[in-house]
């Protein structure tokens, strides 16, 4: 008889990719935050019905491992139902990053430059990306799909076109942030913000 519960999702590597999209207005730069908590849904690629709302991690800190797991360190995991090993997320630094795409490039990734850039080395978003959608973060996943972003109002940081940097209480859980850029005299704000998360 075959042992139809197979821990092959833990076997496959998938790349993931945050993308956000937003109208910048007196916004030379926004970006993604590596240091603070972000807040995903993640579901089981093999189920349509085994999902985790609002599961919440830091890419700067790597879960607690014992001495004998074979995993690499990872930012999250969570072993579904049926299955013998853990399924895990690891939120990809940028030389990670680079070296995942320059594999995926490669191997023919399903993206071939398809998609305006959004499958690539993530990057800040910049006033020249206004109202496209760009890459902030690479996941490299197994056995686990990310499929929804909730921003928790402290993952962005926000450069003004005059130079002045907001870091605390960037919140776009509501899809729209303004301030006041006083040493410049000018409105700043991030509208519209959206999200998605691709597979490469």
């Amino acid at each position: 008889a075959i042992d139809t519960i197979d821990n092959t999702p833990n076997k496959t590597m998938v790349l993931f990719v945050l993308c956000i999209k937003a109208e910048l207005d007196g916004v030379e730069s926004l970006s993604l935050l590596n240091y603070s908590n972000l807040c995903f849904s993640v579901r089981n690629p093999l189920s349509d019905y085994e999902t985790r709302e609002k599961i919440v991690f830091n890419p700067s800190e790597t879960l607690e491992q014992d001495d004998g797991d074979r995993e690499p360190p990872h930012h999250f995991a969570v072993r579904w139902e049926g299955q013998k090993k853990f399924s895990t997320l690891i939120v990809l630094d940028e030389e990670g990053a680079k070296s995942a795409f320059k594999k995926m490039k490669k191997k023919g990734g399903k993206k071939k430059g398809g998609g305006g850039g959004e499958a690539d080395v993530p990057r800040d978003m910049t006033a020249d990306d206004s109202g496209e959608y760009v890459p902030v973060l690479a996941m490299e996943c197994r056995g686990v799909e990310p499929y929804a972003f909730h921003p928790l109002g402290n993952e962005f940081k926000v450069t003004s076109s005059g130079g002045a940097v907001f870091e605390e209480d960037v919140d776009l859980s509501e899809g729209d942030w303004g301030e006041y850029d006083e040493e410049n005299d000018e409105a700043v704000g991030v509208n519209e913000f959206e999200s998605k998360i691709i597979s490469v």
